[in-house]
């Protein structure tokens, strides 16, 4: 008996089976071998197929799926797939960002060079909105409550004490503005009491004491034209930072903290500080010389730029990109200190060292 599966049933044939599933798909009879065997006679299958017309096959080949469409050829392709590249553009209003600088610049160019008192009055004012700013800061995104009265009262007097009292006053100012911050947390509970107070210490330091050092700078006979070349270089250093790097950075400085700086732009601000810092000290400062100058500009450059960097890393830290939005097209106060306050005692020292303190 033949177990093969293609003999259980009859085959039809004739011109209806013919019809109905067409002449190619008729299975083939089996033909038994010489050992009894039973196999499909594939080649007289397929010479039957070609007789008929159409190609050789086989019964079992499964379905083929549809082909894929060929890519359109590359004239039909589309022609510019990415967006074009777009134009540098500045990450801040450039308009509102220059009138608030010159407006800035006249007040403390009037207050100079009519009344110095007047110019300290606008370094403390400056120090207690930086204060403000800084503290909030901190207490909206950290949690933690550095005390502001104590701050803000230390603060000013730190900036009134260096003025008056040299470096010797502004040490004193800044030890009793640390106590009274100890004293001023205890009146709350001692949750966070230790982080509480380290952020105040640490704000006294960074901003009036700082700052404390441009009051410094007025007190010599040619107090107003030192200020000028502190915050002449500082500016000068920034922008060339700025130019360079916008034009020619392709070198990250410092990716994880601040991604827009770059190197090329740090040495823009060397370049361009150690060229003002030339022209201050030959013109602008008694008993200066040029080559002083020179150093005075790279270390304005490196101050400046590593001050800017802490400045990005704190803002990084607190998850924000300005510390606050009173100046348009510059964010906060702080925003603007940022160079400016680790920049103070490095003018004020070299100044001390080239020409004196008188």
């Amino acid at each position: 008996m033949n177990d093969s599966p293609w003999a259980t049933e009859p085959v039809p044939a004739g011109p209806a089976y013919d019809a109905l599933v067409g002449p190619h798909t008729r299975p083939m009879p089996i033909v038994p071998d010489a050992a009894g065997r039973d196999f499909d006679d594939r080649e007289a299958r397929d010479r039957g197929a070609a007789a008929d017309g159409g190609p050789p096959f086989r019964a079992e080949t499964p379905t083929q799926e549809p082909m894929p469409s060929p890519p359109p050829p590359p004239s039909q392709a589309p022609q510019d797939a990415s967006p074009p590249p777009q134009k540098k553009r500045a990450g801040r209003d450039l308009r509102a960002a220059i009138g608030v600088g010159v407006g800035l610049g006249a007040v403390i160019f009037a207050s100079l060079f009519i009344v110095k008192a007047v110019f300290v009055g606008v370094i403390v004012v400056a120090v207690v909105v930086g204060l403000w700013e800084l503290t909030s800061r901190l207490q909206e995104k950290k949690g933690i409550k550095a005390p502001l009265v104590p701050l803000a009262v230390g603060g000013a007097a730190m900036v009134i004490a260096g003025y008056v009292r040299g470096a010797e006053g502004a040490w004193v100012a800044m030890a009793l503005t640390a106590l009274a911050v100890l004293v001023w947390r205890m009146t709350e509970p001692p949750e966070d009491y230790l982080k509480d107070v380290t952020a105040g210490v640490f704000a006294a330091f960074y901003v009036p004491f700082l700052a404390t050092f441009v009051a410094m700078l007025l007190t010599a006979d040619d107090g107003p034209q030192r200020v000028v070349t502190f915050l002449l270089l500082t500016v000068v250093s920034d922008t060339g930072a700025y130019a360079v790097g916008w034009r020619f950075g392709k070198h990250k400085l410092a990716p994880r903290i601040s991604p827009g700086k770059t190197r090329e732009g740090l040495l823009g601000a060397v370049a361009f500080a150690m060229a003002a810092g030339a022209l201050c000290m030959e013109f602008l400062i008694d008993g200066g010389a040029w080559w002083q100058g020179l150093l005075l500009g790279l270390a304005v450059a490196v101050s400046a730029t590593l001050g800017d960097l802490g400045e990005s890393m704190i803002k990084r830290d607190l998850g924000i990109k300005d510390m606050g939005t009173l100046l348009p097209g510059h964010g906060g106060i702080m925003d603007r200190l940022d160079s400016l306050l680790p920049t103070a005692p490095v003018v004020w020292l070299l100044l001390a060292a080239f020409v004196g303190t008188g």
